[in-house]
Order: structure tokens, then C-alpha cells, then sequence
């Protein structure tokens, strides 16, 4: 009797051992992004490290993430995760008759499942903006969770307008 009480004693705690190292493992804080670090050279990589040493600790009220791999030229904040990405390339659907709008003095260009967004239509999924007429081109994925959109581009503003040069405002 005493041996099986023991023998599930020790079942349990192993259970519940290797219950806690899933939980745990479940919960990384590190976001991985897609970077276009190896990509760039000179000043687009110098802007865009600026850009990442100026990112602010919180945007939309969520606090920063760490990003994978090291080196990347992106920012992450919240969970889900707002996601910043220096460096990028034109978005295809940016053309000159694209519409615009500024967000604390910079200028973004909105899409929604790679077509661009009008604001008219309701947000069923992820929000991307893309700097328009700054070197290097700027991104950042916003979740549908954080609405209006527009706060986490406020909050960066600062940060991309400190960092990147702008070419040619948004009209």
C-alpha cells in the first residue's frame, strides 16, 4: 500500500512538473520578426538603427517585447503584437494616387490583407501602415485588438520622424 502511494505521489508531481514546463514555455515574451537587416546598407541602416535606439518602452498603452533574432531592425509592443519594421520595401499597392494620412507629422499609407484601407470599412484583421515619402520605408502591423490604429502611429512618431529623412510630405 505505502509503495503505490508513493509511486502516485511521484506520478502526480511529474505530471505536474512537466504541466508547469509546458505552461512556461508557452509564455515567450520574444516576438520574431522578419527583418531586412542583411538587406540594407548605409544610410537606410543607420536610420533604422536610430529608429530602433528611439522607440518608446510603451505604444497603445502596451509595454515593449523583446524581438528575435537579435540585430533585427523591428520593435515589438503587446500581445498580441504590435509589430515595427525598418527598412522594408514599397508596399505594391502604394502608388502616387494613393491616399495618405498624417499622424503627428508623419505621413502613412494604410492596408488590410495587402489592399489599401479606407478607414470606411470595418477592421476585420491586421492593420499595416507604411511611411510614405520617408527614406528608409517604415512599418508597423497593428492587431485589430488596439483600435483606433492611429494611437500606436502617434506614439511612434516621434521615434520615425527623429530617425528617418522625409522626402516629400503626404498630400
Amino acid at each position: 500500500m505505502r509503495r503505490r502511494r508513493v509511486a502516485s505521489r511521484l506520478t502526480l508531481t511529474v505530471g505536474a512538473v512537466l504541466l508547469m514546463g509546458t505552461w512556461i514555455s508557452g509564455c515567450s515574451n520574444t516576438v520574431t520578426i522578419d527583418s531586412p537587416a542583411g538587406r540594407l546598407s548605409g544610410s537606410a541602416a543607420r536610420a533604422c538603427h536610430r529608429l530602433i535606439a528611439r522607440v518608446p518602452e510603451r505604444v497603445a498603452g502596451q509595454p515593449s517585447r523583446s524581438v528575435q533574432p537579435s540585430g533585427a531592425l523591428g520593435a515589438a509592443w503587446g500581445d498580441p503584437a504590435i509589430v515595427l519594421r525598418c527598412g522594408v520595401p514599397k508596399p505594391a499597392a502604394l502608388t502616387a494616387s494613393s491616399s495618405c494620412f498624417v499622424a503627428n507629422g508623419v505621413g502613412w499609407f494604410a492596408t488590410q490583407d495587402g489592399q489599401p484601407a479606407d478607414g470606411l470599412q470595418p477592421v476585420t484583421g491586421e492593420l499595416v501602415f507604411t511611411t510614405v515619402g520617408r527614406t528608409p520605408f517604415v512599418e508597423v502591423g497593428v492587431p485589430p485588438d488596439y483600435q483606433p490604429a492611429s494611437d500606436a502611429l502617434v506614439d511612434l512618431a516621434p521615434a520615425v520622424k527623429g530617425a528617418t529623412s522625409q522626402q516629400r510630405p503626404c498630400v
